[in-house]
């Protein structure tokens, strides 16, 4: 079976290519540059070159390629970057799920959408799949617009929501972890925040789930997170105190003190209920993600 990944070079993209390489898969990984994924002499692993906002390029790659599964992990999600070029964002996160979804209805390919936590106004928190979605921000509006054009497909689809995903990068840029581990190495203070409430996701968790989602083919919507809600700040302190280090150098501000282009909501923590129930998903604890992502 052919899987082909979009933003294969991502952080999701790498974990997920390595897994379903493990299981045996044929893994299509398409991202816009170069490969940097440390997997070009695995059996079974092919990469190409996409924008898959462009329609014939896709096409192409559909035609060649004719993937049974599809995973849509690429996207512009630097939330402030989408709120301050909101044209860009649309046209990645909107018209390219629209795109690759015309293109997956041609090989009737089961199609899996990674969207996120940043869909829910953050009002409410606790928040299960039927919730009704209201995003406060540019980003969450785009991730929920693709969510509805997936919802419309006509064959096999899935929807996997997740929350502030950490872990040990393989390539490209570091996540709030490892943000925080080079501030505090270097002795300068780092301010975190500590009113907003997340489900925070280890990135080999998100991946197996998707996994989980192809074999059982898994259809609807899904929450995949940590067992725990935590603030960014508790976050913090725990690496901190993990690898040793000053947390001292972290300062606990209020989202309002922090001045940035768009609105993060306040309390987005999953249920994961749902996950755990149909597809057997059992996330690891904050403290051995912890522990995984910076071994001792």
């Amino acid at each position: 079976m052919t899987i082909l990944i979009t933003g294969a070079n991502g952080f999701l993209g790498q974990y997920l290519s390595l897994q379903l390489l493990e299981k045996g898969y044929t893994v299509l990984a398409t991202a816009k540059g170069a490969c940097r994924l440390p997997l070009q002499n695995r059996t079974g692993f092919y990469y190409e070159t996409l924008d898959f906002t462009d329609p014939f390029a896709t096409h192409d790659l559909f035609e060649k390629y004719k993937p049974q599964v599809v995973v849509h992990a690429g996207a512009m999600t630097r939330v402030d970057d989408c709120e301050q070029e909101q044209w860009p964002a649309y046209l990645v996160n909107v018209e390219g799920t629209v795109n690759l979804l015309m293109n997956a209805e041609e090989q009737k390919s089961f199609f899996i959408f990674v969207s996120t936590d940043f869909i829910f106004d953050g009002e409410k928190g606790n928040y299960a799949e039927q919730e009704i979605p209201n995003p406060v921000n540019f980003y969450g509006k785009t991730k929920l617009e693709a969510e509805e054009a997936v919802q419309e497909y006509e064959y096999d689809w899935a929807i996997v929501r997740t929350s502030l995903v950490y872990g040990k990068p393989v390539a490209g840029r570091g996540n709030i972890l490892t943000v925080v581990k080079e501030k505090l190495e270097k002795g300068e203070e780092y301010k975190v925040v500590s009113d907003q409430l997340r489900t925070p996701t280890y990135i080999e968790d998100l991946a197996k789930a998707i996994v989980l989602i192809i074999e059982k083919k898994a259809r609807g919507v899904y929450h995949i997170a940590g067992p725990e809600t935590m603030t960014p700040y508790q976050m913090a302190c725990e690496l901190a105190a993990h690898l040793q280090l000053n947390s001292s150098l972290l300062k606990k501000v209020m989202a309002p003190d922090f001045s940035q282009p768009a609105r993060r909501p306040l309390k987005t923590n999953f249920i994961i209920d749902k996950a755990k129930r149909e597809l057997g998903y059992q996330p690891v604890s904050f403290a051995e993600g912890l522990s995984k992502t910076f071994p001792e």
